[in-house]
């Protein structure tokens, strides 16, 4: 061998020729079973390999890739590992003139059948698929950076490439499943491990332009294996690709991901679930990289998919319609797809800047259907509203989003366009509906951890112990309150209302009654919370809505245990004294009026609620009096709070609507100075609303046509024609002046029969008194 790499690198022109004659000795021997000779020929190869780096070792590459082939090409397990072994060593050399004439194909594929051997022989079937793992990682050396040689990114390879690998990680994970013997030594390594290493080497060298062809294998062998449905291998490999790729390029990843989401829109419920699950994973990760525009279309296709899964629970069909072969839907798999979507949307929210959590709720609200006029309600097969499923699942995710979210300028957090959206779904009948909308608030309004705090109602006698975080209120918050604080309070106190309300509606109603106070509160937001508390109790005393006894006592419970919040809060002694005093007498003589008999598993209720002593009550001329002497707004405190009346219980799906419209027709009708009486009011219905949207949008149209045609006149009309035109109105304004002063400078007529001009001069003829015309406001 000495003689030999001498001679060779003494006459480089001569390799081709050696590396001819070795490689008709090889196969020779290999043909005539002479194993030892083929073990010589190829280390004399391998040893000519590692010596020459000349121009012209192209030549002699052939040869060796030739022997290569044909020992892969053997049955032989050792003639095939020592094929294998070589070619690892030709693929670590780094030769100085790249090829384009050489082909890998066939050591793809066979390095790829290596990879799926099936030996009886568990020793052997080892050594082989390492071999088969080994080569491919050697061809992928080979291969990725040299421009000239055939792409090895093609789908062709990696088809057979990356399933090769996820086999042997797969195949491995699944003698390791089954508990091995603690005295077995584990061995230094396995097909697992040098698979995994090989398919993060590929993924590290993967281009912008490869990522989707690395992928696409991956999705297939998922698919064609069934392994969504366990969903701990899918989790793992994608872990690794997410890991192994470079950060810019995950979001390529995600969207081969919500592509492969769609494509399986009808498949199995617990397969979507899985796919759901690794994106949760993989977007987790990527959002530490660039997700870049993909984050919208993230969530779009997750509350797409989160609407045809409610489709298919309630149709329990892919098409809408059951017929023979059609596959049935399981309900509670569909449920489990459903909460798997919610979950993956606040974990990868959660992750996201503040600028872009934001744009993400405002995009998930923008989804939330609201009932109105002109959107028929859809009933689905079992009768269940399909629009109210479907808010209940995106009001989920919204609250999902929300949780943690941190926001020092609450009028960003809250923009006008998603808060009028939110409220209006407060307004809804449903009461889960309801409670989700009061959770989201809270979520929104705590930006100190203070939440938990108030999750159980009480009136404790010192709060310092609930270690309160609190911070002044910024000119900020200042600000929105002005803007949003009285839409907030009629939508709490409509809420208060409610006959379908149960403990969480006021666990909730008290949590963000108090956070408000924590977060928001300045001198006038106080007081009015104040007013707005004392007007609660007043429902429940007054009950003109016939709530059950139930609501009521909750109702003054809530009413305690916030005024008893409050007035530790603003550090009014007399306040302070003056709650402790209806708490003190209501302990003694009606503790169902406290939280401490209403909130718990058993409520202690009398049935006797009608006839409470004012002794037991709030008073507002007392915290008026006491709140007024520290520097608070009486006058404003002496006011009951009244909620404002606004359009938006239009969305509201409630009878209502026609009781607010005749309150507001009464209330004109009884402040008019008119005496006379009204024609009866046109009945409202759905055609005259129509009309008057479409009448005033047809009447700001026309409007609008008229101001750009006047503008175009005076910019390009000339100057004599728009003086002529200002002329004429000129004129036109003066005669009707004239007119006017004609009238009112001319006095009325006589009774009597004889007028008198207006400079003194009788006139001739009179008007009798059955024809004159008298005003419409004279009474008789």
């Amino acid at each position: 061998m000495e003689k030999l790499t001498f001679y060779a690198l003494s006459a480089p022109e001569k390799l081709d020729r050696i590396g001819a004659y070795l490689s008709e000795r090889l196969i020779r021997d290999v043909g005539r079973h002479r194993y030892g000779y083929v073990c010589i020929a190829m280390e004399a190869l391998d040893q000519l390999l590692m010596a020459c780096h000349c121009q012209s070792i192209n030549l002699f590459v052939e040869s060796f890739l030739k022997m290569v082939a044909k020992l892969l090409e053997s049955e032989k397990p050792n003639l095939q590992i020592l094929g294998t072994n070589s070619f690892v060593k030709f693929a670590n050399i780094e030769e100085d003139t790249p090829s384009y004439h050489r082909s890998y194909d066939f050591f793809v594929s066979r390095f790829s059948e290596m990879c799926h051997s099936g030996h009886e022989d568990l020793e052997i079937k080892t050594k082989i698929r390492m071999s088969g793992i080994k080569g491919l990682q050697g061809v992928v050396r080979k291969t990725v950076n040299d421009e000239l040689q055939a792409n090895i990114w093609d789908p062709q390879h990696m088809d057979k490439i990356v399933p090769s690998l996820l086999f042997n990680l797969q195949h491995v994970e699944e003698a390791e499943s089954r508990s091995p013997s603690p005295l077995q030594a584990p061995e230094k390594e396995n097909p697992a491990e040098l698979a995994e290493r090989c398919l993060r080497e590929l993924l590290g060298r993967a281009a912008f332009g490869n990522i989707k062809n690395a992928i696409k294998p991956v999705l297939v062998h998922l698919d064609n294996h069934s392994l969504w449905e366990p969903k701990v291998f899918a989790i793992r490999c994608f872990k690794i690709i997410m890991y192994s790729i470079q950060p810019q390029h995950s979001h390529l990843v995600i969207q081969q991901l919500l592509s492969h989401l769609d494509a399986n829109s009808r498949s199995a419920a617990t397969v979507r679930a899985g796919i759901v699950e690794v994106l949760s994973e993989a977007a987790v990760i990527a959002a530490t990289g660039s997700v870049g525009p993909t984050v919208l279309e993230m969530f779009n296709t997750l509350l797409r998919q989160l609407r045809l899964s409610i489709d298919y629970a309630l149709t329990g069909s892919y098409d809408g319609a059951i017929s023979l072969g059609t596959k049935i839907i399981k309900e509670h798999e569909e449920r489990m797809f459903q909460e798997a979507v919610i979950k993956t949307i606040g974990s990868f929210a959660s992750t996201l800047p503040t600028y872009q959590r934001s744009e993400v709720i405002l995009f998930i609200m923008s989804k939330v259907p609201l009932p109105s006029l002109h959107h028929p309600v859809e009933v689905g097969r079992t009768g269940e509203n399909r629009n109210r499923l479907t808010q209940i699942m995106l009001l989920k995710s919204l609250l999902q989003v929300s949780t943690g979210f941190q926001c020092n300028n609450m009028m960003s957090a809250l923009p006008s366009n998603f808060l009028d959206r939110l409220l209006s779904t407060a307004l809804m009948e449903d009461a889960e509906i309801r409670l989700f909308v009061l959770e989201i608030l809270i979520s929104f309004i705590d930006r100190h951890g203070n939440r938990h705090k108030f999750s159980t109602i009480s009136t404790l006698s010192d709060i310092s112990v609930l270690k309160l975080k609190v911070d002044k209120c910024s000119r900020q918050d200042t600000i929105f309150m002005k803007k949003h604080s009285q839409q907030l309070y009629r939508h709490i106190y409509l809420s208060c209302k409610e006959e379908t309300n149960i403990q969480k509606h006021y666990e909730a109603l008290y949590g963000l009654l108090a956070l408000i106070s924590i977060e928001l509160a300045n001198e006038e937001v106080v007081v009015d919370l104040i007013r707005l508390v004392l007007a609660v109790q007043d429902v429940a005393q007054v009950n003109e809505e016939n709530l059950p006894v139930y609501n009521r006592c909750a109702l003054y419970a809530l009413g305690a245990a916030y005024l008893n919040l409050i007035s530790q809060l603003t550090t009014v002694p007399a306040f302070c004294q003056h709650i402790r005093e209806v708490i003190e007498s209501r302990k003694k003589e009606a503790p169902y009026m406290l939280p401490e008999d209403v909130f718990v598993e058993r409520p202690r209720l009398s049935q006797n609620v009608d006839g409470v002593v004012i002794e037991l009550l709030f008073r507002q001329s007392n915290i008026s009096e006491v709140l007024g002497g520290s520097g608070y707004n009486a006058d404003r405190l002496c006011l009951p709070y009244i909620p404002q009346l606004t359009d938006e219980d239009r969305l509201s799906k409630r009878k209502s609507i026609g009781e607010t419209i005749s309150l507001q027709v009464e209330v004109e009708s009884r402040n008019s100075p008119e005496k006379e009486e009204r024609v009866p009011a046109e009945e409202i219905t759905y055609e005259t609303l129509k009309k008057a949207i479409v009448d005033s949008v047809a009447v700001e149209e026309q409007e609008r046509e008229r101001r750009r045609q006047v503008v175009e006149k005076f910019q390009k009309a000339p100057f004599e024609e728009i003086a002529a035109h200002c002329g004429a109105r000129a004129s036109l304004l003066q005669s009707k002046l004239n007119q006017i002063f004609e009238i009112t400078i001319r006095p009325p007529p006589s009774p009597s029969g004889t007028i008198t001009a207006a400079y003194g001069q009788p006139q001739s003829h009179s008007i009798p008194v059955y024809e004159m015309k008298f005003p419409d406001l004279c009474v008789y």
